[in-house]
């Protein structure tokens, strides 16, 4: 997995009206959950979230909170309804010997052979949901398609075993080859 460091600070006031003077500052409010003593309020730069939320990647977080370090990675983030503004960002500590479950993109491979008969190749789901230790962790799920053929599917019960468990059902579908209306014509000799 990809490895992201952020940088925080200790927050000493903890509340609403806190939070609010935080994010008028270009702040996010912070906690980092999974600590056996307790859990870490902090606040980071908003502009440090652009590589982490606005990608496809997955990525560890390396926590930089004012010099201690902490490998997490982003459990839940909050937006503002009207302005998409970050409200609020979860993390949770990584450790080593504990499996974590999170949402792996899916990268398409090869060119099937109903989109090469004219078929449409239509990708149903763009991530799947893993559980792993951290270090087996993935950053993508590869989903070859080369044998797909028109009217085909591709579920996730048919992707080869890794060392990570798939909490996504297996008779989800991943990716299908549908008919066009190009090829039903063809077919019925209009």
């Amino acid at each position: 997995m990809k490895s992201l460091e952020i940088i925080g600070f200790k927050r000493a006031n903890l509340g609403k009206a806190s939070s609010r003077d935080m994010r008028r500052e270009a702040m996010v409010p912070c906690v980092l959950y999974g600590n056996k003593m307790e859990n870490i309020f902090f606040s980071v730069p908003m502009i440090l979230f652009r590589e982490l939320v606005y990608t496809a990647n997955v990525y560890q977080v390396d926590l930089n909170i004012e010099g201690t370090h902490y490998k997490a990675i982003l459990q839940d983030i909050q937006f503002h309804p009207v302005n998409e503004l970050i409200l609020h960002a979860d993390f949770l500590l990584l450790q080593d010997d504990k499996a974590i479950k999170m949402d792996i993109p899916v990268k398409i491979v090869g060119t099937s052979l109903g989109v090469q008969q004219g078929g449409k190749l239509l990708v149903k789901l763009k991530t799947l949901a893993v559980k792993a230790l951290p270090k087996d962790m993935p950053d993508y799920i590869d989903v070859d398609v080369t044998k797909l053929e028109v009217g085909k599917s591709i579920r996730v019960e048919e992707l080869p075993a890794a060392n990570y468990e798939m909490v996504t059902p297996g008779s989800v579908t991943i990716a299908t080859v549908a008919v066009t209306r190009a090829l039903k014509q063809a077919a019925s000799g209009k």
